[in-house]
């Protein structure tokens, strides 16, 4: 197992963009980066400050507080019924479980990682880290006989699309038929926005309806990041099959992989409120509802972004071509060319700016339509 050669980080190559955005006379809106800017909820900081005295090296595994909250949470916003304490696993965050998967999962050389075309870059870097190969794909058919791990994200980052039910029940199928694990990153299941993603959760990979109760070699990833603002405290977790959960577990102990004793307190809080996830989700809605239809109006055409922080959109030229154009509004995006081979001609755009910037994005959005 060697870990391959890995490319230089690509948002170093948006500084002149970014430079160029900034000298727009109204300053720099910031599209490009889909971290959040609202506030921590006032409930999970005082949860936070109440745990300070953590004298105690904190669990790998989780408080059981933590683990029965993770337990009750995907029963309840997710629909996932039946998991214990020994199905699920809380992580520093969740890129750090997606880029180190593949390894701790003892993957390397002759072994394929799977995942989305139009992909979070770290699936294909987690592959590279164990010295593995990954491979894009959205068809399950096309799965190579030598593939161990199957990524799939629904929400997808950075088109916004939804796996359905059929979709996933698919996927799960043809990952057993290679005796692969499958993995769902769903860090934006809250986020659904097109209809009947509004109105219906948005399915797990460990919905009854996927898989009925067998977990095996299932996991579902998510992160309170997005939901709760959390992405500064690094809280997230996986869930699933009990025996892959005990590997990920004994391995990180191993490593001294833990999260923080008072963010685990911080996440029991965050897990158990609802309605601060409610009052996000209804910011986020009114920013897109201002940036969408602006971006159509600038000559975008809106593809898939059914769901998630994102917009995926494509003037139909390449897509450093419309960041330069974007730059020249005071705009900053992020290039399809990030995101795999497969769409060089469309842009993603984030809602995670203040309503001030969002609103000032649509405005110049709007008169450069004007001028075509």
């Amino acid at each position: 197992m060697a870990l391959k050669e890995l490319p230089d980080y690509p948002w170093d190559l948006m500084a002149p963009y970014a430079a160029r955005a900034r000298e727009h006379d109204g300053g720099l809106v910031d599209l490009s980066i889909g971290s959040p800017v609202d506030p921590t909820p006032d409930l999970i900081r005082e949860a936070l400050a109440a745990a300070t005295d953590a004298h105690a090296y904190p669990q790998t595994v989780g408080t059981p507080a933590l683990r029965e909250a993770i337990v009750a949470w995907f029963e309840r916003r997710r629909g996932v019924r039946g998991l214990t304490v020994d199905n699920v696993l809380p992580t520093i965050g969740s890129k750090e479980l997606v880029a180190f998967l593949p390894f701790l999962l003892g993957l390397g050389e002759g072994d394929v990682v799977v995942h989305p075309r139009a992909a979070y870059p770290t699936y294909a870097i987690g592959a590279a880290m164990a010295g593995a190969d990954a491979f894009a794909s959205d068809d399950p058919a096309e799965w190579p006989q030598n593939t161990k791990l199957v990524w799939l994200n629904s929400p997808g980052n950075p088109d916004g699309r939804v796996l359905g039910v059929p979709e996933l029940r698919a996927a799960v199928a043809r990952a057993r038929e290679l005796g692969a694990v499958i993995a769902g990153d769903e860090c934006y299941a809250e986020l659904g926005w097109e209809s009947p993603w509004d109105a219906e959760r948005v399915p797990s990979i460990l919905d009854p309806r996927v898989i009925g109760q067998d977990r095996h070699d299932v996991l579902a990833v998510y992160s309170l990041s997005k939901q709760s603002n959390l992405a500064g405290y690094r809280a997230a977790f996986v869930a699933g099959c009990r025996t892959v959960i005990a590997r990920l577990t004994n391995v990180r102990k191993h490593a001294g992989l833990m999260l923080p004793a008072p963010l685990q307190a911080a996440m029991v809080t965050a897990l158990g409120d609802d309605e601060h996830v409610a009052a996000q989700k209804e910011r986020y809605r009114a920013r897109r509802d201002l940036l969408k239809p602006a971006l159509v109006a600038a000559g975008f055409r809106i593809d898939r972004s059914e769901a998630g922080l994102y917009l995926w959109a494509t003037e139909g030229r390449d897509a450093w071509e419309s960041i330069g154009r974007l730059a020249d509004i005071g705009i900053l995006g992020g290039p399809g060319h990030f995101y795999g081979d497969s769409y060089p001609q469309h842009v993603r755009l984030s809602l995670t700016a203040t309503d001030e910037r969002i609103a000032a994005a649509a405005q110049r959005l709007r008169a450069f339509g004007d001028s075509l």
